[in-house]
């Protein structure tokens, strides 16, 4: 999808509700402040992965917390507090375990409040939001090309008009005719699908009742976060992969 810059008012006439929706922001505090940059006064929703990767672990969740954003715990959150690296690489266990000694007891809190998956509303619209999916909340990969058959499924079973996954780091929107949609507002602090800016996603619901998804990108300061995840001494791979967009 081309990359778009959020022009439209947020009063803009005949939309009834909207959200900024983003996700796997993974410490990089450069990228979330440009995107916070666009919010003006939209509601903010945040699905996971807050931490992880960057350096600014404690910045970050202060950043969320003074937008009062909805968040949910991601996996990487979840072995930042816990310590528990199952499944990681070694390179993302050498972050989780730098993230850990790095928090404040207050933030370490917050992370820890988190539930990993909520359902939510647009207006008077029902939705469903996950880091993972309906099925593994923290765990699953969720892509069109591997799970779009159960799209369908997903909103109908849980009476919903949209689904917001994150953990991939792709975006995507996909909508189920007659039924809802399913989207992924892609990563702001680490994307993976070749694109280097910051990503986000704006959620609106228009008259008559439906659900609309924009996805925009944005260019932040990529050569502050690298330079303090390798000062940090955090694997230089994950400053690497930062100017790849994968």
């Amino acid at each position: 999808m081309k990359a778009h810059a959020l022009e439209a008012d947020k009063d803009e006439p005949g939309v009834l509700d909207r959200v900024m929706v983003i996700s796997d922001i993974h410490s990089n505090l450069e990228a979330l402040q440009a995107v916070l940059s666009r919010a003006e006064a939209l509601r903010i929703w945040c699905l996971g992965d807050i931490v992880g990767y960057g350096a600014d672990p404690n910045e970050v969740i202060k950043a969320i917390r003074e937008h009062d954003a909805i968040a949910l715990m991601g996996n990487h959150d979840y072995a930042a507090v816990t310590g528990d690296t199952g499944g990681f690489n070694a390179r993302a266990a050498m972050t989780a375990k730098w993230t850990k000694n790095t928090l404040t007891e207050e933030s370490a809190a917050y992370l820890r409040s988190l539930p990993p998956e909520r359902r939510v509303q647009l207006s008077n619209v029902p939705g469903y939001l996950a880091h993972g999916s309906p099925d593994s909340a923290m765990w699953e990969y969720v892509e069109p090309r591997t799970h779009s058959e159960l799209f369908g499924h997903y909103l109908q079973r849980l009476g919903v008009k949209f689904v917001g996954l994150g953990h991939t780091h792709v975006p995507y929107v996909e909508e189920v005719e007659g039924v809802g949609t399913v989207f992924n507002p892609g990563s702001v602090g680490q994307p993976r699908d070749g694109d280097s800016r910051a990503a986000y996603a704006v959620l609106s619901l228009a008259a008559g009742g439906r659900v609309e998804v924009e996805e925009f990108r944005v260019e932040y300061d990529l050569e502050g976060a690298a330079s303090k995840i390798i000062a940090a001494g955090l694997p230089p791979t994950n400053a690497e992969r930062l100017y790849r967009g994968m």
